[in-house]
C-alpha cells in the first residue's frame, strides 16, 4: 500500500450559522460545532483511505470562544498520522466575522477514524507522510496521544503505554 502526503486529506469546511444553528444566546450550538467537524474529519479520512470510515474517538474539544450567529465557521481537518486501520485527524476551527474582518480560533482536536471494506471490518490504511514542520510535530505526538486513548478506553496497560512513559523518564 502506497503512502500518502498528508497534505493530500486536507479538507477546508465553511459553514454560516443561522438562527437554527444558534441557542438562547444567539451563540452557535457546540452540538452542531461537534457534528460538523465530525463530517470534515470523516472527509480526509475517507481522502487518505480511499474507504468508507467510522469515527472511533474525539479528543478533548475545550470550546474557547463562542461562535456568534451570522459568523462563517472554517473547519480545517487533515490526518496527522495513521496506524494499521485507524487515522487520527486534526482538526482547527476558526470563525470568521466577515463584516468585521475578525478571525479567532476557537477550537481544535484530535478525532480517530477506522478504515472499513464492504463487509464492516477494518481495513489497512496508507501510511502518512508528514512534510511541513507542523505536519511532523503532530505526526510525532499522535502516538503519545494515540496511547493515552487507549489507556483510557480500557484497551491499553499503562505499563505498556511506552511512548508516554518516555515523557517521564527523562
Amino acid at each position: 500500500m502506497q503512502a500518502k502526503k498528508a497534505s493530500e486529506s486536507l479538507t477546508v469546511m465553511n459553514e454560516m450559522v443561522l438562527p437554527n444553528d444558534t441557542n438562547v444566546l444567539n451563540n452557535l450550538r457546540g452540538g452542531m460545532v461537534l457534528h460538523w467537524m465530525d463530517v470534515a474529519a470523516a472527509i480526509a479520512a475517507q481522502r487518505h483511505s480511499n474507504r468508507i470510515v467510522v469515527t472511533a474517538s474525539v479528543d478533548n474539544v475545550s470550546f474557547q470562544k463562542p461562535i456568534k450567529l451570522g459568523d462563517v465557521v472554517t473547519i480545517r481537518a487533515q490526518i496527522s498520522r495513521s496506524f494499521r486501520t485507524s487515522m487520527e485527524v486534526h482538526l482547527t476551527v476558526y470563525t470568521e466575522n466577515i463584516p468585521s474582518g475578525s478571525r479567532v480560533k476557537c477550537n481544535d482536536a484530535f478525532y480517530t477514524f477506522v478504515a472499513l471494506d464492504s463487509q464492516g471490518s477494518p481495513v489497512e490504511v496508507p501510511e502518512v507522510i508528514p512534510e511541513t514542520e507542523l505536519e511532523k510535530s503532530l505526526f510525532d505526538g499522535a502516538l503519545r496521544r494515540r496511547q493515552l486513548r487507549l489507556i483510557l478506553a480500557g484497551k491499553m496497560k499503562p505499563d505498556e503505554a511506552t511512548e508516554l512513559k518516555a515523557l517521564f523518564d527523562r
